[in-house]
């Protein structure tokens, strides 16, 4: 049985020689190990490819009977590392908070000391001068511990 240090271990190798990070290594029952990598610019086919030639040639037979699955973490899917929240500043996201309160707005910077983000959304307020209420934008600081997902809110326009 293959360790999963060992396949982090020659997948981080491979991630040295260029802009790709490690997103997730997942060692299923059924004997597969999914690999995602990201990229600020997406990632390429060939590249997965590249990946998965390098497995092959590191692990050599301990991949044994192993099903190997390399790919790109998926475009809508929740962040799982912190890199995936910085790609996506400025860009819109949808937040599920643990008491159930959904979110969606501008991912507005990351605070990593302190372990949340900030997501601007458009809320209604009441502005003095005005009759009725308005739409403006509030910055919200979320934890990262205080949510069940972020993720890349696709908009179809």
């Amino acid at each position: 049985m293959i360790d999963k240090n060992v396949v982090t271990k020659a997948v981080e190798e491979w991630l040295q020689k260029g802009d790709y990070y490690l997103v997730d290594v997942e060692m299923t029952a059924d004997d597969r190990i999914v690999i995602e990598i990201d990229h600020a610019d997406g990632v390429w086919i060939e590249d997965c490819a590249d990946l998965s030639r390098h497995l092959q040639e590191a692990l050599g037979e301990e991949l044994g009977d192993y099903e190997l699955e390399v790919g790109s973490a998926g475009i809508g899917q929740p962040f799982k590392v912190i890199q995936q929240y910085r790609n996506h500043i400025g860009k819109e996201v949808e937040v599920l908070q643990k008491n159930g309160q959904k979110l969606q707005g501008i991912l507005k910077e990351i605070v990593e000391d302190s372990g949340h983000f900030v997501v601007t959304v458009k809320e209604k307020q009441q502005v003095e001068g005005k009759k009725r209420p308005v739409m403006v934008d509030v910055d919200k600081t979320i934890a990262f511990n205080d949510i069940k997902y972020c993720k890349y809110l696709l908009a179809f326009k």
